[in-house]
């Protein structure tokens, strides 16, 4: 279990409309924290465009995409828009994969009767294609002829995967460069996964992506409280951390302490000051760590 501190991020939540995009990665990069994390959810925006002008608006912050759903998105079109951004912003853009969600993915006529055999071959292309190679395969799902990109990037591009079930989670292990887990988890459920990963990762060095649920000030508990029904969990205290600063760093250090490198806060749905949240994240509970 690594001791070390993690990686703070913000989650750009998709409930937010995308004129929210460049104000609120430029507020938490000012408020010093290391990470955005975009989402692309059916049917609100695009992660990669919302990536891309997080990206623009910034200079040092990371900005990270959690998670592209495989069936939704032909592999070569998402090593070009990866290769494409991180050639644009050299060592800032993280890209990360997963099933998607299956219901989703039914209503766009992507589901496919084996999601872990699709994100396997997905993943093994796309690695090959973002080193540079020639890749020509013809998988269940995955079929390419001789596709190598013109302009591949000019490192070795970490590709992070996601899933929740213990076969998903260990193919995370195996083939990606980190694990974005689902949100929100408890630490318990979080130290849980990590397990299952880092068994089937190569070293133990393996990142782990970690949201948290996080709110302050005024009725924090009642409003963290009544997020947690939106995400199909019980309202319960392993879930989330409300309170001050002291209480939601003691929050990141449990989640350090079970294997998480990067620690996402996420903000509630119905957050009445949200770049006031992001700033406090910052300047307030960072320190602490």
């Amino acid at each position: 279990m690594t001791t070390d501190l993690p990686k703070l991020g913000l989650a750009f939540v998709p409930t937010l409309p995308p004129e929210r995009f460049r104000p609120l990665a430029a507020t938490a990069e000012e408020a010093g924290l290391d990470e955005l994390w975009m989402w692309e959810d059916c049917f609100k925006e695009s992660g990669v465009a919302g990536s891309a002008i997080a990206l623009g608006a910034t200079e040092r912050i990371t900005v990270a995409l959690g998670l592209m759903p495989a069936p939704l998105r032909n592999v070569a079109l998402t090593a070009m828009e990866i290769a494409t951004l991180d050639r644009a912003f050299p060592g800032r853009f993280l890209p990360g994969i997963g099933h998607g969600v299956q219901s989703w993915m039914g209503q766009v006529g992507g589901r496919v009767g084996s999601p872990l055999t699709l994100l396997r071959e997905y993943a093994l292309a796309l690695r090959a294609l973002l080193d540079g190679e020639e890749v020509s395969t013809d998988g269940r799902y995955v079929k390419l002829d001789q596709v190598k990109l013109d302009w591949p990037p000019q490192r070795r591009v970490p590709l992070l995967l996601g899933g929740t079930g213990p076969k998903s989670l260990a193919l995370c292990g195996e083939l990606g460069d980190g694990t974005m887990l689902a949100s929100p988890l408890s630490v318990e459920e979080v130290g849980t996964a990590a397990k299952v990963i880092k068994n089937a990762a190569a070293s133990d060095d393996h990142p782990i992506v970690a949201s948290l649920i996080v709110t302050t000030g005024a009725g924090a508990q009642e409003r963290l409280d009544a997020e947690m029904p939106r995400w199909h969990r019980e309202p319960s205290p392993e879930l989330g951390a409300a309170g001050d600063a002291s209480a939601i760093a003691d929050a990141v250090r449990q989640l350090a302490a079970v294997g998480c490198t990067s620690v996402v806060f996420q903000p509630t749905e119905d957050e009445p000051d949200l770049d006031g949240l992001v700033r406090f994240l910052g300047q307030e509970v960072k320190p602490l760590l």
